[in-house]
């Protein structure tokens, strides 16, 4: 990590000696220490309830505790760079809030708030840390048929830039980050301006990508780094775009094309909408992982964008830390929080020994499981009557969901235990990230642990509005991912503070997959940031297209861990439609027609049971076993499929 301060005790001038650490800080950017930059100012902002009809750059002035907020939570999260909050603070962009006129209050109050942040902590840590003028595009396009002429475009970044350094380094920005560049016309000209006003800070510039990599105006990458080395940057990279994968294909591509140091600093991926908020799915962990992918890429300016906050800052500061320490010789364990120290992690109990579906995974033999949901009452005869049929006939597992389509039902850690105890059949426990924060989470696992349960799915969960309390509050402090990463630590007897609970947990860890997603790209990515955070074994959504699956079990086999397919009894035409449109789950046009065509209630249920035999008579060489629902609590129904009665 790039952490330079003068230990000569003699007197210079503050301006001549932070200039110099910033060029010191490039110069380790381009050989030696990685420099960690913060996140996303924007949805840290959002997320305390600025809407997004405002203009961010005013906050400054109006409320700038909100912004000193930011900076510091990104400071103590290790960040070495933070951006000021002008990234629209431009003319041409302030003008759509007819504050066109208040470019240089603007920008003055952003540099001064993040300066005053790092002078706190640097009195406070002793800890050196760089103010960076950030600059975002004019919001119009540069070209032929543009409106607005390159003079226009250059005074509107002149005027931003000369505003950023006012004062000189140490009180004005010590460097400037021009980023989200969609094209090379505007590019040229920010950067132009940037050198030519800036005083000779250093100027670190970046584009964001389509799908395939390339500039938004067609340019490749290695054409981009190309023009941008030749314009002058002294760093370049992507920002933003479509998240870490993305990045680091544009990261390897552009270090073919130039010698100046890279950046890298995606967003959280795509978002989704939760809750009736964006909300960003990629994990903290994910990101860290691909925080040492981008280093080992060439990039030396490594941080986020939109979607990542501090916990994001600190889980790349342990990936990144490790890699420096790797480098030293020495062996750090990394981590979202606080690190903790090798001292505390035990050796995982072996997985054949930690519970029945354990030894049947791990010495590779097929394994059944049916589904029961929880009921929404607090009797759960019915539940545990079913679960004692499926032992009798044979099936190794319950597996028990965390109420399913957020509905209102008993808890299912109390039914897996009473399934467990009164039953004698063991159970998969389905745990989700909506209903509890990181505490109630580390809580409940310790909880489940000491009463016997021992095979978990790891989930993120359905949000509250998708059930019958759509204003309950969702939590969401971690996703799948995260959780998963829990959970191993805690098999390696340590809690998410790196402190020891008193042994291996002793957990399988199973998680989620869904072949029939329409962004597979992103579902594959999310499957291996699963198996890399620590699942053991992964269990599908139901499946009825054959095809999907192949083609996810072709796309996983660089990180293939054992495949439990799901398989789902349709009970009627209703039924597969309600799958399809409501749960998206791929239906095949074939199967919707054979259960339109039955001709009675009776018959559509042995059709679905039919399909679904078809189906894991299918699947079998391909999995290592089947969790088969029982929809409306037809129990019966799920042991015909497995061929049981």
């Amino acid at each position: 990590m790039a952490q330079v301060q003068d230990h000569s005790g003699t007197s210079v001038d503050p301006a001549s000696e932070v200039r110099v650490s910033v060029q010191r800080l490039f110069a380790a950017g381009s050989g030696g220490g990685t420099v960690l930059c913060d996140g996303a100012m924007g949805s840290m902002l959002y997320g305390r309830g600025i809407f997004i009809n405002r203009c961010y750059d005013e906050l400054n002035v109006s409320q700038p505790d909100l912004v000193r907020e930011v900076h510091t939570e990104y400071l103590q999260a290790g960040a070495v760079v933070i951006e000021t909050n002008t990234f629209g603070a431009n003319a041409m962009r302030l003008e759509r809030y007819g504050l066109e006129g208040r470019v240089w209050e603007f920008n003055v109050a952003g540099v001064r708030l993040a300066r005053e942040c790092v002078n706190q902590m640097r009195e406070k840590h002793a800890s050196e840390a760089f103010v960076a003028g950030a600059m975002g595009p004019l919001g119009v396009r540069l070209g032929r048929d543009s409106k607005v002429t390159t003079g226009e475009a250059y005074a509107a970044f002149a005027q931003q830039v000369k505003a950023l350094v006012e004062g000189g380094p140490g009180i004005g920005a010590d460097l400037l980050i021009i980023e989200t560049m969609t094209g090379m016309a505007e590019a040229q000209v920010a950067i132009l301006a940037a050198k030519k006003e800036g005083g000779g800070i250093p100027v670190i510039v970046m584009v964001t990508v389509d799908s395939d990599g390339n500039c938004l105006d067609g340019v490749t990458a290695e054409d981009a780094a190309r023009s941008m080395t030749k314009w002058g940057a002294d760093a370049l990279g992507c920002n933003c775009s479509e998240g870490p994968a993305l990045v680091l294909s544009v990261i390897e591509r552009m270090r073919k094309a130039t010698n100046v140091p890279l950046a890298a600093m995606p967003n959280a991926g795509m978002p989704k909408s939760i809750d009736g908020r964006s909300i960003y799915l990629t994990s903290p962990e994910y990101m860290a992982s691909f925080a040492k992918k981008f280093v080992k890429a060439g990039a030396r300016f490594v941080g986020g964008c939109c979607g990542t906050t501090p916990a994001y800052t600190r889980a790349m500061r342990g990936a990144l830390r490790a890699l420096d320490a790797q480098a030293a010789g020495v062996e750090v364990v990394e981590s979202g929080g606080p690190e903790p120290a090798r001292k505390n992690s035990v050796e995982a109990i072996p997985l054949k020994d930690r519970s029945k579906i354990g030894a049947k995974i791990a010495s590779g033999q097929f394994c059944t499981m049916v589904e029961i949901v929880t009921p929404k009452g607090f009797d759960p005869t019915k539940e545990l009557e079913g679960a004692a049929d499926m032992m009798r006939l044979g099936v190794d597992a319950i597996n028990v969901p965390d109420s399913p389509r957020a509905s209102a039902r008993m808890s299912n850690i109390s039914l897996c235990v009473q399934i467990q105890q009164r039953v004698g059949i063991e159970t998969v426990l389905h745990y989700t990230c909506r209903d509890r924060n990181l505490l109630g989470i580390q809580s409940d696992l310790l909880g489940a642990a000491s009463i016997g349960l021992k095979n978990i799915l790891c989930l993120t969960g359905d949000p509250p509005k998708m059930g019958t309390y759509p204003d309950a509050t969702a939590v969401f402090d971690v996703d799948a991912i995260g959780l998963t990463k829990i959970v191993r630590d805690l098999n390696h007897g340590m809690d998410i503070g790196g402190n020891p609970v008193g042994g291996s947990t002793g957990f399988t860890i199973s998680v989620a997959a869904n072949p029939g997603v329409v962004d597979i790209d992103n579902e594959v990515r999310r499957f291996a940031a699963k198996v890399e955070a620590g699942g053991e074994f992964g269990i599908t959504q139901p499946v009825f297209d054959l095809r999907l699956l192949e083609k996810f079990l072709k796309r996983i086999e660089g990180f293939r861990i054992p495949m439990i397919a799901g398989i789902w009894p349709l009970t009627s035409v209703k039924n597969a439609e309600f799958m399809k449109n409501d749960l998206k789950v791929s239906m095949p046009d074939e199967i919707l027609a054979r259960m339109a065509a039955v001709s009675s209630p009776d018959a559509g249920k042995a059709e679905g049971i039919l399909i679904a035999q078809e189906m894991l008579s299918e699947v079998r060489g391909q999995v290592q076993g089947v969790q088969v629902s029982a929809p409306f609590g037809k129990y019966k129904a799920a042991a015909q499929v497995l061929g049981l009665v």
